[in-house]
């Protein structure tokens, strides 16, 4: 199967708890999006249920994100994981 990459941002605000670096958004590759949302229940909401989703965009171009915060700080994008934030792999 091909994989895909899978950009989320959550309904989360500042003072909501949330998982270190997911503010932002979750940068995921996956076989598909359910795949996608289980790779981020098993890997970084661990401890608390995944808040509700606000945007996904599939296929997406890591190019078109933001250059100061994702861009630089971002894993490898072509193997299946969570590749945004770090550390959840």
């Amino acid at each position: 199967m091909k994989l895909r990459r899978f950009w989320f941002t959550f309904n989360l605000c500042f003072g909501d708890p949330h998982p270190p670096g997911t503010l932002i958004g979750c940068g995921v590759t996956a076989f598909d999006q359910e795949d996608a949302i289980e790779i981020l229940n098993q890997q970084v909401f661990v401890s608390s249920p995944c808040p509700a989703i606000k945007a996904l965009i599939a296929d997406v171009d890591v190019s078109t994100l933001d250059p100061g915060h994702v861009t630089p700080n971002m894993g490898d994008p072509t193997r299946r994981g969570v590749w945004f934030p770090l550390g959840y792999s």
